[in-house]
């Protein structure tokens, strides 16, 4: 058996969605100090619905593939219906994650909620604190 599935392979050969979007309306960055992977999502959004978002991740093969995957899957949804992204989703698109890798996958659902986190701060948009409550961003991260 491989150790990673033809769609992880695939998007992390071939990401989706890489790249910046210089006038995003969210911007959300993660990381985990003890792999080094870092993720920065960016959304672009219109009327409530997820128009357009890219990503930038240094990080190992398996933070590249979830990074993609999570665009893919969030790409056309409402912001609300991106929240419930959830890791254990991002992992069953790709076909699975190998164990010691699935923390990639909890980066970049937390990720997702960053940058939605970051718009509904610009807009001035309430929100209940306890969606954000495990997102943990690159400026909690010891280096």
């Amino acid at each position: 058996m491989a150790l990673y599935s033809e769609k992880v392979m695939d998007h992390f050969q071939n990401p989706r969605n890489v790249g910046k979007i210089d006038d995003a309306d969210g911007v959300g960055e993660v990381g985990n100090a003890r792999c080094g992977d870092i993720m920065r999502m960016y959304l672009k959004i219109k009327d409530g619905i997820i128009e357009d978002c890219k990503f930038n991740t240094f990080g190992c093969g398996s933070a590249i593939a979830t990074s993609s995957m999570a665009t893919e899957l969030i790409k056309g949804k409402k912001v609300e219906d991106a929240l419930e992204l959830s890791n254990q989703a991002v992992v069953e698109a790709l076909d699975g994650l190998p164990a010691y890798k699935l923390h990639c996958s909890v980066l970049a659902e937390e990720a997702v909620k960053a940058a939605v986190k970051d718009y509904y701060d610009k807009n001035g948009i309430s929100y209940d604190p306890e969606l954000f409550k495990n997102v943990h961003d690159c400026e909690s991260c010891e280096v």
